[in-house]
């Protein structure tokens, strides 16, 4: 009787070695193509110009300097800004104060939002002064 188990024991291990590399191979194998993507709908995301980029971005860093964000302490280059656009940032966070001071915070953010829009308008997106800033692509 023992030496039918030694051969049961040895037929079961044939048959799983003799699996292994076809099982091996199907889980390596790459997956099926799938089909062509799918592009954005109508409705989603258009390009943005450098000016509605530039005011978002320093508007955001802007109010999270006023606000005492995590990461207001961050520096310019952290932040992602150019020159110009820390200079603006500058600019409204102390414009975004002098307001607080008198009139509350809910028209300090108000005030950063209107100088930042006003200067990332006038300068053009602001990316001078930024030597890694570059364009975006256009699309296709």
């Amino acid at each position: 009787m023992r030496s039918f188990g030694r051969a049961a024991a040895r037929a079961t291990a044939a048959a799983i070695l003799a699996a292994a590399p076809a099982t091996a191979s199907a889980a390596c194998a790459p997956a099926a193509p799938q089909g062509p993507a799918k592009s954005a709908p109508a409705g989603g995301p258009s390009a943005s110009s450098p000016a509605e980029i530039c005011s978002t971005l320093v508007s955001y860093w802007a109010k999270e300097a006023l606000t005492g964000g995590k990461w207001a302490g961050l520096d310019w280059e952290q932040k992602g800004l150019s020159n110009a656009q820390f200079a603006i940032h500058e600019d409204a966070v102390a414009a975004g104060r002098a307001v607080e001071r008198t009139h509350g915070r809910g028209k300090a953010l108000e005030t950063v939002d209107r100088v930042v829009a006003e200067r990332c308008a006038a300068e053009g997106g602001a990316t001078e002064g930024s030597e890694n800033w570059r364009a975006p692509s256009p699309a296709g």
